[in-house]
């Protein structure tokens, strides 16, 4: 068929089809001005081999991630091996070298057909764009932010290449352009960038000033996103839970989408095929970094949660008519509404979701001793840490009832110490007292913005950019075996689901506003309020803003995955998202954009957060000038 077929059979049925930003930008007079540099996130990165067992021979330099993945189907026991790292160090198993695709090609597409970055470079090319001035600083998404630059030295080639683009442009400072993961690395890089060697970069403390305009972050999980514990505590989401209970193939999201052909209790690994899954990933250190951060001050605890007042019917409401939503919040339906437990965020079994906090019985499962293993010798070649708790200690898990964030790292310390043990070298999920305590000049805070500061850059600009109006996961309604022997004990109950039919609770899933992976809260509360003015997290006061990108699904099946849409990824093929990023990197301000764009609740969440933006001796300054201490009080909370 002709290449444009699928534009003619849309433009007969919707309209004619709206220029690209690319085209749109350039019949305005807009040109190249800024260099850009895209940080690509989790699994979104090509891997090829460079070295390995024999049973990987022929792969040399093949993808062994990103690309037709069929190497999963011919050899899957060779590839499991040789995605997965080290279980002690975290780094290269021995005999086994696999590293990042580099390019442009790197992260374009995830697949044939399946486009990340390729919309983006297509339109910036039409303005006049090439890979003098375009970088994707790909990386080994496996591995730690702080061992990618120990092995690879990719922090190091990100900064050289950002000082030679900037250099080689007439001294027009970069645009970073972040996705996802990309974000917690970008926010890492920044302070290694700055930070005096061995640990840092040298590049002093005006690196970020002189060369950085922007920061336009994409779906950024800031502050990390419960859908990581799910996948760490049973190595499930929404999708693979879903999954396992039905006898067709499902569109399973991220890694499940990539190597689930069918039924996940079908053997493509031989054996448990979820073990498989769980006993790579938990190699990964990268997948420590999305932890939920903050722990209950951010997240609520067992009666509390930013969100809980969170309705999809009011959502759809408040995008018809905002006068009637105002009412209905404002009014006395508001307090009809029954209000979401989203702190508790796994709950072993539905009634103790729903129950009142003061009637629920928890038994401590820190120091609860561990039995005898609970797997057979058949089970021995597809270990996981669960086989040396034994089922006293699977009980004692079960029998804690319900965890919100200020539980959950003592949870997955006591599921999976090993794992534990590597990232908590490397990653911190805490707030700070005290960001001038020198302990926080360690790597192991910089990913985490409330354990860290912005650069001191007041002329750069922050933009959160992410979708909106999409079920995004929050919380877990958890059943377990007691006789789980090879299996992972622990499922999500897909039974589980909300009797209200307003309710937020679908095949053992709490979800709430977002874009399917990342919730709102966590992409947007920094923008909103934890670095907006001059806060302890951004002394320089530099510029934040929100984009939220509503999702609107394809108009039809030949709209492919949408110009419009809100989806983690898809997003990377939004028009209004793309054309944002074009202005930027033609020179336009956040300012010149329109300032934030909201369709969302993200600052009426964020008011709800108690947390300290001012060092204690500038609050105490503040009460003593202040003709008021109620105003002394909001400033104190809110920004200078």
């Amino acid at each position: 068929m002709p290449a444009s077929f699928n534009q003619f059979v849309t433009e007969a049925i919707t309209g004619p089809v709206p220029d690209p930003p690319g085209v749109k930008l350039v019949k305005e007079g807009l040109k190249v001005k800024h260099p850009v540099v895209f940080v690509p996130g989790i699994v979104t990165g090509g891997l090829e081999l460079w070295e390995g067992h024999p049973c990987a021979e022929g792969l040399f330099r093949k993808r062994l991630w990103g690309g037709t993945f069929g190497e999963v189907y011919k050899r899957p026991l060779c590839w499991a091996e040789h995605m997965s790292m080290d279980n002690e160090t975290g780094l290269d198993p021995p005999g086994i070298r696999v590293r990042a695709v580099t390019g442009l090609v790197a992260a374009d597409y995830f697949a044939p057909g399946y486009f990340v970055w390729a919309v983006m470079i297509a339109n910036l090319a039409r303005l006049g764009y090439e890979e003098k001035n375009m970088y994707m600083a790909s990386y080994d998404w496996r591995i730690s932010y702080q061992n990618t630059e120990v092995r690879d030295r990719s922090l190091s080639r990100m900064k050289s290449n950002i000082e030679l683009m900037v250099s080689t442009n007439g001294g027009n400072k970069a645009v970073i352009i972040p996705h996802s993961m990309g974000v917690l690395y970008f926010l890492h890089f920044m302070k290694w960038v700055e930070a005096p060697a061995p640990m840092g970069g040298g590049g002093g403390p005006d690196w970020c000033a002189k060369h950085i305009k922007a920061v336009m972050n994409i779906g950024g999980p800031f502050l990390g996103v419960p859908k990581s514990i799910a996948g760490l505590l049973s190595a499930e989401a929404k999708d693979i839970a879903v999954v396992r209970t039905m006898s067709a193939t499902h569109p399973c999201a991220s890694l499940g989408r990539a190597i689930t052909p069918g039924v996940l209790d079908n053997d493509i690994f031989r054996l448990q095929t979820l073990q498989r899954v769980m006993q790579m990933s938990r190699t990964w250190d990268s997948t420590m970094s999305m932890i939920p951060k903050g722990g209950d001050t951010i997240w609520g605890d067992l009666d509390w949660s930013p969100e809980e007042d969170y309705a999809p019917s009011i959502r759809k409401q408040k995008k018809i008519d905002t006068q009637v939503v105002n009412k209905d919040e404002n009014g006395s339906m508001a307090s009809q509404r029954k209000l979401k437990n989203y702190g508790r965020i796994i709950s072993f079994g539905k009634d103790v979701a729903f129950a009142p906090s003061s009637e629920i019985e928890r038994i401590d499962f820190r120091g609860a001793y561990k039995g005898c293993s609970v797997a057979n010798s058949t089970c021995r070649d597809v270990w996981t840490e669960y086989h040396e708790m034994g089922i006293e200690g699977i009980k004692a898990v079960a029998e804690y009832k319900v965890y919100t964030a200020g539980s959950l790292v003592d949870l997955l310390e006591f599921v999976a110490p090993k794992m534990m043990a590597r990232g908590s070298a490397h990653f911190s999920y805490g707030i700070a007292d005290n960001l001038d305590d020198p302990k926080y000049q360690h790597y192991k805070y910089w990913s985490n913005p409330l354990e860290t500061k912005l650069p001191n850059a007041p002329d750069m600009e922050i933009f959160s950019l992410y979708g909106s109006g999409l079920p995004t996961e929050r919380g877990y309604i958890y059943k377990f075996s007691s006789s789980a022997d090879c299996y992972i004990p622990f499922q999500i109950d897909t039974s589980a689901d909300d009797e209200d039919e307003d309710g937020c609770l679908q095949d053992g899933v709490y979800t709430v506003d977002g874009d399917q992976t990342v919730p709102v809260l966590s992409a947007g509360y920094m923008c909103a309020k934890g670095w907006r003015g001059k806060t302890r997290f951004n002394p320089s006061g530099i510029r934040t803003f929100i984009r939220e990108y509503d999702h609107s699904p394809p108009a039809n099946l030949l709209e492919g995955r949408g110009t419009l849409s809100g989806d983690h990824v898809d997003i990377m093929g939004n028009f209004g998202l793309i054309e944002d990023i074009l202005r930027v990197a033609a020179g336009a301000t956040g300012e010149e954009l329109g300032g934030d764009q909201v369709h969302s609740d993200i600052f009426k969440w964020s008011e709800k957060i108690k947390l300290q933006l001012l060092e204690l001796l500038t609050a105490i300054a503040f009460w003593w000038k202040w003709p008021s201490p109620d105003k002394c009080l909001s400033a104190w909370m809110l920004e200078d």
